[in-house]
């Protein structure tokens, strides 16, 4: 009766809003009860409506009644805590959305403590109690609340399923192993249990290993992430202070350039500065020489003339323009073609060293371990678009398809001469340089050709210039009916299935390339392991009439 009592109180001062003790109780103009901030959050939620309503009868209220404290409900409420309501058993708490709740419970239900698989129900603390005071409960099977219980009841005979067929892979009840599956083998649904329980156990340590497989692993990335982090900083800082010495160098060459023109041009200003007052100061002279003489020729009187022509026809030393050495005025172009020439040639540094440098970086793979995929989705996630340049087209050879296809012709082509184009052999590279991993295919049409990588320095003018005919290339060669590995001149028998389109791998900082035959599947015709020293260029060699090569476009 006590329990009653406890739980009818607890109904009586509870908040209806957090199903809660009051807290701070304020009693609204209709006369219900609610902890204060309770009401004051659900009227906030209304404010936008300008009305405000009492969550349990509905009445509603303008302007928003102000809430004070019913300070006869708190003092109540505190008197009925220290009486025990407050320490009530935790079979007192009612069921929320998300507990499973008790099957006996009438009314507003309470919050299940525990289910029963042999029952097929789920008790309170209150309504378990039979299960620990009876006898004929002792062998029921007791589990944490659930609210799938029914999923134990067979569909066909409305029995619970105790029992597990090991034929079908399903649980059954008694009946069924008598009924539709008395030829299965069947166990116990505990016996099955005990043996799924031992391989779940050496699932657990295998997902366990690999867990802390993985964990190590993690940790090592991230040492090497850190190295790394350390490594580029200090390489970009190094880096940065050669390149501000060299600027400052270059700066430096720069400033003593324009002091040493700005100089000599001082000195030779001021030499013809010089030379050009002389020079006026005589024509001054010559010309007041010369009124004189102009003067004294028209003097009438002979015998002055005669006194004072001796003093007026004495003239002082000249200096003579053929004295002065005129040349071409191009006085300091020469510097500006020295400097130009230092500049190109500071220029042809820079593009050879920057090639070896921007290898250098690519080959930092953290990842060269990984191994190389064997399907074709796989791979096609390096791929790359490749286009071919036309500057290094032979003159028998047709481009077409924006550059990605090419094919052979009778006649030649109007090419311009470019010191980068094949004249032995009808072959071409792409414009693209290939570092990192990277995939693309090439189809082909008529009898067939080599598909081939280079390096850019490969030769071009001389018949050593063929693709896999030096130690600068690597290449397939494909006719109808056979396979060849070319490279530095050494011919290497191929099998595999014959295929219009060839499919090209290439993990240059690991030193892999790869030839594939690709049609419906996928086929891995020749594999080389070497050490790329410089960026590779895709090609091609066609040689026959109707033969062309197509780059294809990969999604």
């Amino acid at each position: 009766m006590a329990q009653q009592s406890n739980q009818l109180d607890r109904a009586k001062f509870s908040c209806s809003i957090c199903l809660d003790l009051l807290k701070d109780p304020v009693t609204i103009p209709c006369g219900h009860s609610y902890c204060m901030n309770c009401i004051q959050s659900y009227w906030d939620t209304e404010d936008e409506k300008k009305t405000h309503s009492c969550p349990q009868c509905r009445q509603s209220f303008t302007p928003r009644p102000v809430l004070v404290k019913n300070i006869m409900l708190a003092d109540l409420v505190e008197e009925l805590k220290k009486t025990g309501l407050q320490a009530a058993p935790a079979d007192l708490c009612y069921a929320g959305p998300e507990d499973v709740a008790c099957d006996v419970c009438t009314g507003r239900k309470l919050r299940a403590v525990k289910s029963c698989l042999v029952c097929l129900a789920s008790y309170c603390e209150k309504h378990l109690q039979p299960h620990f005071e009876i006898p004929a409960y002792e062998k029921h099977k007791l589990v944490e609340p659930s609210e799938n219980l029914q999923e134990n009841i067979c569909s066909r005979h409305d029995e619970v399923m105790k029992m597990f067929c090991r034929t079908d892979q399903q649980c059954i009840c008694y009946l069924c192993s008598g009924d539709e599956h008395e030829a299965h083998v069947t166990v116990s649904a505990a016996a099955e249990r005990t043996e799924r329980q031992r391989e779940l156990e050496g699932s657990r340590q295998n997902i366990q290993q690999r867990i802390q497989d993985r964990e190590e692993d993690v940790k090592v990335l991230q040492q090497e992430v850190e190295a790394i982090n350390r490594s580029a900083d200090k390489a970009v800082g190094h880096s940065e202070k050669i390149f501000t010495e060299l600027i400052r160098l270059m700066k430096k060459r720069r400033s003593d350039v324009k002091q040493q023109v700005r100089s000599q041009q001082e000195t030779e200003v001021s030499r013809v500065r010089e030379l050009q007052e002389k020079l006026e100061q005589e024509i001054t002279e010559l010309k007041r020489k010369d009124a004189e003489l102009k003067k004294l020729s028209h003097t009438e009187d002979h015998i002055q003339f005669l006194n004072n022509y001796p003093s007026l026809s004495a003239l002082s030393e000249s200096t003579h323009s053929s004295s002065i050495n005129i040349r071409p005025r191009r006085y300091f172009e020469d510097v500006t073609a020295a400097v130009s020439e230092v500049r190109d040639k500071l220029q042809d540094v820079l593009r050879e060293t920057w090639t070896k440098i921007s290898l250098t970086v690519t080959k930092v793979d953290v990842l060269l371990s990984q191994p190389e995929n064997k399907t074709r989705a796989g791979l096609l996630r390096y791929s790359r678009e490749i286009t071919l340049d036309p500057n290094t087209a032979h003159r028998l050879l047709l481009l077409s398809e924006g550059n990605r296809k090419v094919a052979f012709m009778s006649q030649q082509q109007s090419y311009s001469s470019h010191p980068d184009r094949f004249t032995v052999w009808s072959q071409i590279l792409s414009r693209e340089s290939l570092t990192g991993r990277c995939y693309w295919e090439v189809e082909w049409r008529g009898r067939g050709g080599y598909v081939a990588v280079a390096y850019k320095s490969i030769n071009r003018t001389e018949s050593v210039s063929g693709f896999g005919r030096n130690g600068k290339s690597w290449s397939l060669y494909c006719v109808n009916d056979s396979y060849n590995f070319y490279h530095n001149n050494v011919k290497t028998p191929v099998s595999g299935p014959r295929s219009s389109r060839v499919g090209v791998y290439l993990d240059h900082s690991a030193g892999i390339l790869s030839f594939y035959s690709v049609s419906e599947t996928i086929t891995l015709l020749h594999r080389v392991q070497t050490t790329f020293t410089e960026p590779l260029y895709a090609g091609v060699w066609v040689y026959c009439s109707d033969t062309s090569a197509e780059f294809s476009k990969l999604k």
